[in-house]
């Protein structure tokens, strides 16, 4: 069965290569999966953890790719790689190619179904660590947990199901309210007073740079590393209070951040919902997410 489906795969990745855009581009599916690695993580470094190559490698590859195209796909920026105009472009045709490579492995497979989680830093840690609830070691499911800052398109199957800080507007998309999201200041002491600054386009690395009074004692590209340099004692961190309130060692240093609080949203697609794998996978996710606000004070 499997020597059948990697057969099946592999015919349908020779037809897709010599397709129309893909011919007259010069490149093949290698290219686009990397390529999309890089533009779903903004950068080299998260690409490289999720794709397995390194970064000189992927930043080589993107190199060629664009020469291949004739088109600038990128700008290259301090912060990481943002998608140009042609970019974007690309980004739709190969999710959507994607889409279609995934539909056809997993009907020519063993009946083993991929279902793609995707959420922000601090929910996938904090979900993975409770993997057992939300996982049967007896099931036919592969879950894949996507962490990225970025919303990904659930209507194109960048992921299956996703944890959202805001209820979706998009049609066809099926939600359901988890609860509510706080953040405070964390460190081991308060008598600690210098921050972990998170290079990172998201809401409690604005509001930090937003601070004029605040000193910032060190900055990291990844979230996680924030908790890492609170816990031993280096630094302050914004974090969740479902994630501040359950570590060991840390205390509160600031209020609950008002600026940040936010309702939290289980979504995904309207018709995958039926599906009894992921209507199983969504009714555990909720419980473990539930669990996890429940834990944290208010």
């Amino acid at each position: 069965m499997a020597a059948k489906m990697q057969q099946t795969c592999w015919h349908f990745y020779e037809t897709y290569r010599n397709v129309h855009f893909m011919n007259e581009m010069n490149m093949d599916w290698d290219d686009l999966r990397l390529f999309l690695a890089v533009a779903r993580g903004g950068g080299l470094s998260t690409a490289a953890r999720a794709s397995g190559k390194s970064a000189p490698t992927l930043g080589r590859r993107m190199l060629a790719l664009e020469a291949a195209t004739g088109t600038e796909l990128f700008r290259r920026l301090p912060r990481g790689y943002e998608l140009t105009e042609q970019g974007t472009a690309l980004l739709t045709r190969a999710v959507d190619l994607e889409a279609q490579i995934g539909s056809l492995c997993r009907s020519a497979g063993s009946g083993q179904m991929t279902i793609k989680i995707s959420a922000g830093s601090w929910m996938t840690y904090a979900l993975c660590k409770h993997i057992q609830a939300i996982r049967e070691a007896d099931e036919r499911v592969l879950l894949v947990f996507i962490s990225a800052e970025h919303v990904l398109d659930i209507a194109r199957r960048e992921a299956i199901i996703g944890i959202r800080n805001r209820r979706p507007e998009q049609r066809g998309l099926a939600c359901r309210k988890i609860g509510r999201v706080n953040f405070a200041g964390y460190a081991t002491s308060r008598k600690i007073k210098a921050w972990v600054k998170v290079s990172a386009r998201t809401p409690s690395a604005i509001w930090l740079s937003e601070q004029p009074e605040e000193s910032i004692a060190i900055q990291v590209s990844a979230p996680r590393n924030a908790l890492d340099l609170a816990c031993a004692g280096m630094a302050r961190a914004v974090l969740p209070t479902f994630i501040g309130d359950t570590r060991e060692g840390l205390v509160r240093v600031t209020p609950v951040i008002a600026a940040l609080a936010h309702d939290q949203w289980l979504v995904t697609h309207q018709e995958e919902r039926f599906q009894p794998q992921v209507r199983h996978v969504i009714d555990r996710l909720y419980k473990a997410a539930r669990h996890l606000h429940r834990a944290a004070k208010s």
